[in-house]
């Protein structure tokens, strides 16, 4: 039996987008390594002088006009979402000079030099670069990326089985999550929003508001591209085809927006100051213990043997 040819790069030395954290931003593929069967690309982010760096294929996407719209499409999820966290942090209280910062740089559209998010503090150790001549609104700074908040969402330990058990399912076992899920990713905010709210006052509910909104954007934006196993996509590609206009997040259940938090990069990255991150933070991890008790979310029976002909399509 002849041995298993290496898998064929999808790009060569091209312009692209990458994903780097929970946005997409204009690269050129440099270099490509395969081993083990595994694809990675050295990648170029355009406009950043330093940061360069080995990803694997699955960030790498084609740069055209559909990629180009989710890019755009992230973006406004990512501001609604961190804007959301500042209102909600303090929503009477004077804005931090960090937010009106940001506030400037969105009305002046994108000034020279200055990207979304870009933090207030800077390090005396470093003095300020030079200012690009042209910025493009939609592809943040790699001095507002260095300067960010890394944001670690712990899962609660009594989840991890069932993320090793929704992999195996499906990667091995070969099943699938029956969709329409009996209880989608919008209940189960909606539900988590409602518990909430009845235990806390006006200032968090508003909070709570922003970050179901927030949460659900990111699913709704990134369970394409990164929330789904090889073996899911012809499902997806029927879901696409038969709901054209149906938001994800009212067709798949909870195991798929548990995904979101594992994969951490979608939250991965936020301009917020200490005390907005500690709330969003105590939010999130209130949501995946709140998960955490509501069996009924995660079943084995929720999964079905995919029938021969999906294995055909899915080959």
């Amino acid at each position: 039996m002849a041995p298993k040819q290496d898998p064929k790069p999808k790009f060569q030395e091209e312009r692209v987008l990458c994903f780097h954290g929970p946005l997409l931003y204009e690269a050129k593929c440099v270099k490509i390594s395969i081993k083990d069967k595994q694809i990675k690309y050295f990648i170029h982010y355009s406009g950043w002088n330093k940061w360069d760096e080995w990803v694997p294929e699955s960030r790498v996407l084609k740069y055209v006009d559909s990629n180009l719209q989710k890019q755009k499409e992230l973006q406004r999820a990512n501001d609604h979402y961190v804007e959301g966290r500042m209102r909600g942090a303090a929503p009477n209280k004077k804005i931090p000079a960090a937010s009106q910062k940001n506030d400037k740089t969105k009305k002046n559209k994108q000034k020279p030099g200055a990207g979304e998010g870009t933090s207030s503090g800077g390090d005396p150790t470093h003095p300020p670069r030079k200012k690009r001549a042209r910025v493009d609104p939609t592809v943040e700074s790699e001095e507002t990326f260095i300067n960010r908040v890394e944001v670690k969402v712990k899962i609660p330990e009594e989840l991890k089985p069932w993320l090793v058990d929704d992999w195996d399912l499906i990667t091995r076992q070969k099943q699938l999550f029956h969709l329409p899920a009996k209880k989608n990713v919008d209940a189960v905010l909606e539900d988590y929003g409602n518990y909430k709210k009845s235990r806390g006052n006006s200032d968090s509910e508003f909070a709570v508001n922003e970050v179901v909104a927030g949460i659900r954007e990111y699913f709704n934006v990134m369970l394409g591209t990164q929330l789904l196993y090889k073996f899911e996509r012809p499902q997806y590609a029927d879901i696409l085809a038969n709901h054209p206009d149906t938001a994800m997040s009212q067709i798949y259940g909870a195991p798929h927006l548990l995904r979101l938090f594992r994969i951490g990069a979608m939250l991965a990255y936020t301009p917020l100051d200490e005390k907005s991150l500690a709330l969003l933070l105590s939010y999130l991890q209130d949501f995946l213990y709140l998960v955490k008790n509501s069996a009924s979310l995660f079943n084995v029976s929720d999964y079905e043997v995919a029938p021969p002909e999906y294995h055909r399509k899915a080959v």
